[in-house]
């Protein structure tokens, strides 16, 4: 049987599980991120992209991870107050997980199996890596950390 985003649940930033199978049927793009990277500024352009496409069936979650120089320390409250103020996120954010490692969740484990990076390293190198999974719950594409959330406008539009 194949595993499709549905095919987990994780909690929101204030506990609450959260089943993926909620997102079936939409565009998803599956960020790590941290409040005090170089690369936190993607936050503005991760929600310029989900208030753009949210209409057409296109969301972003975010994942905190504090697995990269420590660059989320905050708490549940913490970063939900950061990324409202700071950014007026309003994508789905969840609560912290590990990306890599013997605590890595389930979740990424999946995702890195089935979009592996450059020379087919599985490894999240860093904080803002993004995955995108199409409507049938399936990963599509990965993106480095470094590319900026607008340029994966083109293959959003292409899903959508």
């Amino acid at each position: 049987m194949t595993t499709t985003l549905a095919d987990f649940t994780l909690p929101l930033l204030d506990g609450t599980p959260q089943p993926l199978a909620e997102f079936t049927g939409k565009v998803v793009l599956v960020v790590n991120v941290a409040s005090k990277c170089g690369l936190t500024p993607q936050y503005a352009g991760l929600e310029a992209l989900y208030r753009r496409y949210r209409e057409q069936g296109f969301v972003v979650l975010g994942f905190p991870c504090n697995q990269f120089a420590e660059q989320e320390p905050g708490s549940a409250e913490e970063i939900a107050q950061f990324c409202s103020l700071t950014y007026d996120v309003s994508f789905p954010m969840f609560g912290k997980i590990d990306v890599n490692g013997a605590d890595e969740h389930p979740l990424y484990t999946w995702l890195k199996r089935s979009a592996p990076g450059v020379m087919g390293t599985e490894g999240i190198k860093w904080n803002f890596t993004k995955f995108l999974v199409g409507r049938d719950g399936l990963v599509v594409e990965r993106f480095a950390p470094t590319d900026e959330p607008e340029s994966i406008a083109p293959a959003i539009e292409r899903l959508l």
